[in-house]
């Protein structure tokens, strides 16, 4: 709370210059330093909490001090540490101490200094007296009385107005008029200026591939929203794990703590893209050790597409089987011709491309028959080769060993 005398002080000093509260407020955002002028608004380091004071280092000569109870909340807690970032307004300077506000007090101010912190944007503090039509009824100090729309007391509805009655709150004046008899006044401005601070300053420290702690707070059709810190980030739903999700809400739910990685910081648009993927183990590390070239696996038919058929292998890791190898050597225009989703197949891994993330499948009984084949043909050309001349034709050679098969 600011006194009489402190006021009384700053309004001599602003006569003597010739030039108001709010003229001299726009001149100190021009002025990187030298003297303070009352009204001007400064970024202080706090040196110490004291008993009825904060103690700020303001880059000037001699200390500043501000009102503790200005950083107190409902409970009488102390909102600040030493080493903190303030944002305070200069008040008056005597013997060496310069004295600050971060609001102007709602006690006794008269009505120049509620006019003068509107045209300036400084804070004011003022009591919630009764709810009225559309809002409340402020009283700011003295006889001043403020009006305040349900809409401009906080940054989401108040699910019960009545609760806010005889709190003493900071506002800021959105309209001055009448002399002060018509005045309109705001909190969600000043909520959301601190909110977009502590945005900016989450901001400031991440960065991209860092793996940060979050809490789901909604889940969408194309991925979940996570707060990480003040800020709200998205986790698509490609990025939430190594299998193919359909819903969401199969791997997350709201208010679930999560570690996620930071992908992507567009900070002109404030967007943030997060990936929960990335903190799993990638199982295509151990892919081309666990299904090697020629070894035969069961899997179950995940996908069918016009140029085949995906089979899932292991969590994450799908192997591809082409149309063309799904017809028996017959020309199929659909998958869905031979395979159904969800089916278990017996497949032979062709083919792996680890840095593709590929795995080439073939049917493992047309695969089977195709070794066979190769294998007998392989066989009858060794026999050919060793055998003399005169051993009977092509024809005989293959009918001899198809008899022996049948023995």
């Amino acid at each position: 709370m600011i006194d009489n005398d402190d006021f009384e002080a700053t309004t001599e000093e602003e006569e003597s210059d010739g030039e108001s509260f709010a003229e001299l407020f726009a001149q100190s955002q021009k002025q990187g330093g030298g003297r303070l002028e009352p009204g001007q608004k400064v970024t202080a380091r706090v040196l110490k909490v004291g008993a009825e004071w904060l103690f700020i280092n303001t880059g000037q000569k001699g200390e500043g001090i501000v009102d503790l109870k200005e950083f107190q909340d409902l409970d009488g807690n102390v909102t600040v540490k030493e080493g903190d970032t303030i944002a305070a307004y200069f008040l008056s300077s005597s013997h060496g101490e310069m004295r600050f506000t971060t609001k102007i007090g709602g006690g006794t101010s008269g009505s120049s200094q509620l006019e003068e912190a509107w045209q300036a944007g400084v804070p004011v503090e003022g009591v919630v007296e009764k709810e009225i039509k559309g809002g409340y009824e402020i009283k700011m100090g003295g006889s001043a009385r403020a009006f305040c729309p349900f809409s401009q007391m906080g940054l989401r509805r108040i699910d019960n107005p009545e609760s806010l009655i005889g709190t003493r709150l900071t506002f800021r004046i959105t309209d001055y008029g009448e002399k002060g008899r018509n005045i309109v006044v705001s909190r969600r401005v000043l909520l959301e200026e601190e909110q977009q601070r502590l945005r900016e300053e989450a901001q400031a420290g991440l960065t991209e591939g860092m793996t940060v702690t979050g809490t789901v707070t909604s889940l969408q059709a194309f991925g979940a929203f996570v707060d990480i810190g003040g800020l709200e980030g998205l986790i698509p739903i490609s990025e939430l794990g190594w299998t193919r999700v359909k819903e969401v809400s199969d791997v997350l739910s709201v208010g679930q703590q999560v570690q996620v990685v930071v992908k992507t910081i567009d900070r002109d648009k404030e967007r943030i893209s997060l990936s929960l993927k990335d903190t799993l183990a990638n199982p295509w590390e151990q892919a081309a050790e666990k299904f090697p070239e020629g070894s035969f696996h069961s899997g179950v038919v995940a996908r069918l597409t016009p140029f085949g058929a995906f089979v899932t292998l292991a969590g994450g890791v799908d192997g591809l089987i082409h149309i063309s190898k799904l017809g028996a050597g017959k020309r199929i225009n659909h998958p869905r011709e031979v395979l159904n989703e969800g089916e278990t197949v017996e497949v032979k891994v062709e083919s792996v491309d680890r840095g593709s993330r590929r795995i080439s499948l073939a049917l493992a009984g047309a695969a089977r028959a195709a070794d066979e084949e190769e294998a007998t043909l392989a066989e009858f050309r060794r026999q050919t080769a060793e055998a003399p001349k005169g051993m009977g034709t092509l024809g005989e050679l293959l009918m001899a060993r198809t008899q022996k098969k049948k023995k």
